[in-house]
């Protein structure tokens, strides 16, 4: 895919390769696949529903639909509390996007090997799809607002990506893709920046934005996401694995794993790796690490339960 921004989010993060190839259960039960070159016909891929269930057997043709429409997947459980309170309003959402987006929804007790492929360690979890590859959005019960930006910065991405199509459900005429509002000058910098590969410059941009207005949510994450792919973007990741190993509490080479860690999805290897370290050191190396790992909290959002576990453990290690 185009943007490192994707590719690196999921890298080894997820498998869905067994998941391709499989056979649908039956018509009924299969969303339908888009021809090709059919996101860009009048009223939009035709699809059963904006919103599906998705099983084991039917997913595969998800995969490819999301390679015209991104595609939003909710891992969740009837058990599960927090999912009835989130799966309504990604439904909401999706809906009022009129086919932008299609909402797969997917019982992870009724499919494990989706939950497997996902590594659904808990639900809701919320996982996106564009042009095949997933990418993750965020896990817990969040509000409705930040559902809407999340999902507007998926389809920012998807965009990049050549994945701009939208979905009809049959019967339905897509209505027309209402006009997006203009980036902020600095924001558009820096995607501009991104897609150029140039992560330097995109940093710039956003420290800019967030010096103009330091309640910009959006910048603050963007520049978190880009520091993590400019820093993941330099290193040799088999030399340093090994440095790391040799050296448990060399903290430039432990910082530097757990971004690799992060950014092939491994959070909770990342967390428990810096907060060893963190425990390990005296008083005056400890600094850089808790800073490290303060960007990685944000990175992955507060609504993460990993994210208050690991907050927990900072704090009693800190008094």
């Amino acid at each position: 895919m185009s943007d490192p921004a994707l590719g690196a989010a999921v890298r080894g993060a997820v498998d869905l390769s067994a998941l391709r190839n499989r056979p649908a259960a039956g018509p009924a039960a299969a969303p339908a696949a888009p021809a090709a070159g059919a996101g860009d016909a009048p009223g939009g891929v035709p699809v059963a529903s904006l919103v599906m269930d998705v099983t084991d057997e039917t997913f595969a043709q998800v995969l490819e639909l999301s390679r015209t429409v991104p595609v939003v997947v909710d891992l969740w459980a009837e058990w599960c509390g927090p999912c009835k309170q989130l799966s309504p309003v990604l439904e909401r959402v999706v809906l009022e996007l009129g086919g932008r987006l299609v909402l797969a929804k997917v019982d992870v007790d009724a499919n494990p090997q989706l939950s497997q492929a996902f590594r659904a360690q808990s639900i809701p979890m919320v996982v996106a799809l564009v042009a095949g590859q997933p990418v993750p959005l965020f896990t817990g019960a969040v509000p409705e607002q930040q559902v809407r930006e999340v999902f507007a910065q998926l389809l920012q991405l998807a965009a990049q990506n050549g994945v701009s199509g939208t979905a009809a459900a049959d019967g339905q005429a897509a209505p027309a893709e209402p006009a997006e509002a203009p980036l902020p000058p600095l924001h558009a910098e820096a995607y501009q920046a991104i897609e150029e590969g140039d992560f330097a410059r995109a940093i710039t941009a956003y420290e800019k934005a967030l010096a103009e207005n330091p309640r910009d949510a959006d910048a603050r994450a963007g520049l978190g996401q880009v520091r993590l792919l400019h820093r993941v973007q330099q290193l040799d990741p088999q030399a340093v694995r090994q440095e790391a190993a040799g050296n448990p509490t060399d903290v430039d080479a432990q910082l530097a794993v757990a971004d690799l860690d992060i950014s092939g999805g491994h959070v909770e290897d990342a967390f428990g790796r810096l907060l060893d370290l963190f425990a390990e050191l005296p008083a005056d190396r400890r600094p850089a690490v808790r800073e490290r790992l303060l960007e990685l909290f944000a990175l992955v959002g507060d609504a993460d339960p990993r994210v208050a576990a690991a907050r927990a453990r900072l704090a009693s290690l800190l008094f």
